[in-house]
């Protein structure tokens, strides 16, 4: 198999509602994930990010399982996980696994961390009471936790350790694929780099494969070999991270990049004024994000562009009727302050 087809995304859909009603009436449905199409490669990280509302969360229960496409596939090294999902649940989470937002909410506060990480061990792996004992102890090395943490319960944790036991509990399966979901967003800043260097690090030591999503776009840049963009539940620019944040090509990304908060610098707005997503129950003709879009122009409101590669760049491919090519504007310098 072709490491570069390891996870294959392939024009996958995710319509919520929809049909009609015991009446007849017709009910409109919501279109979360929109013909998203991604490859991901064995061993790197792909970074999804988008604002809220933009579908990098149903994407992602996808891919674990939790939920199941309305159309497309995903497939983990040519194996359509929706029909393994439903054939033989236990093997998927062998091989894929999950990592939540709240990591205090996430773990069974009944238990305690050593009940919480041998379930796994039991029930996907199938392990006796010695070869769990050695892999707990390998999974509170790899995650930096005292082997005497394991007796204690979630509520006396930490967020930032009650994360790392959420990435071990993930570890325990010895997955290939590891989605994470917004991991270190509910961190503090300090907290937010100790977990993103155990993360880089154990994907190095076991050979994972991470697809990691957030809004944050300073996490996004450290930890991505590549970026996806999302908007409105499409895919509207890819390309390696380097390429993305010095020379985004869509007026999305764009607007993305230039929202982030920087000394001396005011935010970025859409010069329309729009500011807001689209109604999902009624999303506007040809490319969503016209309504914000400054470039935006008659065949815009047609219909949704393909994608296409920048010139030259044919890994970095772009949504868009009028794509941009120049680089991003150097940000404003700090005003200077003087003494009175």
């Amino acid at each position: 198999m072709n490491d570069a087809r390891f996870l294959s995304i392939d024009r996958v859909e995710r319509v919520f509602g929809g049909g009609r009603t015991l009446f007849g009436t017709a009910r409109p449905g919501v279109h979360a994930v929109q013909g998203v199409s991604l490859d991901v490669t064995r061993g790197e990280t792909l970074g999804i990010v988008g604002e809220s509302g933009c579908g990098k969360s149903t994407l992602a229960r996808m891919i674990v399982g939790l939920d199941r496409p309305t159309g497309g596939r995903i497939t983990l090294e040519g194996r359509d996980l929706a029909a393994e999902a439903d054939r033989d649940p236990r093997a998927l989470a062998r091989r894929v696994q999950y990592v939540f937002q709240d990591p205090v909410a996430s773990l069974n506060p009944r238990k305690t961390i050593r009940a919480i990480l041998e379930a796994p061990l039991i029930h996907l792996r199938g392990l006796n009471r010695s070869a769990r004992a050695a892999r707990l102890a390998k999974l509170m090395e790899a995650v930096n936790l005292a082997p005497e943490f394991l007796e204690r319960y979630p509520h006396e944790f930490s967020g930032g350790q009650a994360q790392r036991i959420g990435i071990a509990r993930a570890l325990a399966a010895d997955p290939d694929l590891i989605v994470l979901d917004e991991p270190v967003s509910a961190l503090d800043v300090s907290v937010q780099a100790q977990v993103l260097n155990i993360l880089d690090g154990l994907r190095d030591r076991f050979g994972l494969t991470y697809v990691f999503i957030s809004h944050d776009l300073a996490v996004i840049e450290s930890v991505s070999d590549r970026v996806a963009v999302m908007y409105f539940g499409h895919v509207v620019e890819v390309g390696r991270a380097s390429e993305i944040f010095a020379r985004p090509r869509h007026p999305y990304t764009r607007l993305l990049l230039a929202s982030v908060p920087a000394p001396g610098r005011a935010a970025a707005v859409a010069e329309t004024g729009e500011t807001e997503l689209p109604d999902p129950y009624h999303p506007p003709p040809g490319c969503p994000f016209h309504a914000r879009c400054p470039r935006a122009s008659d065949i815009c409101r047609a219909g949704f562009p393909a994608s296409a590669p920048a010139p030259g760049r044919p890994d970095h491919l772009t949504a868009c009727h009028h794509p941009e090519d120049g680089g991003m504007p150097a940000p404003a310098a700090a005003p200077e302050f003087q003494q009175g």
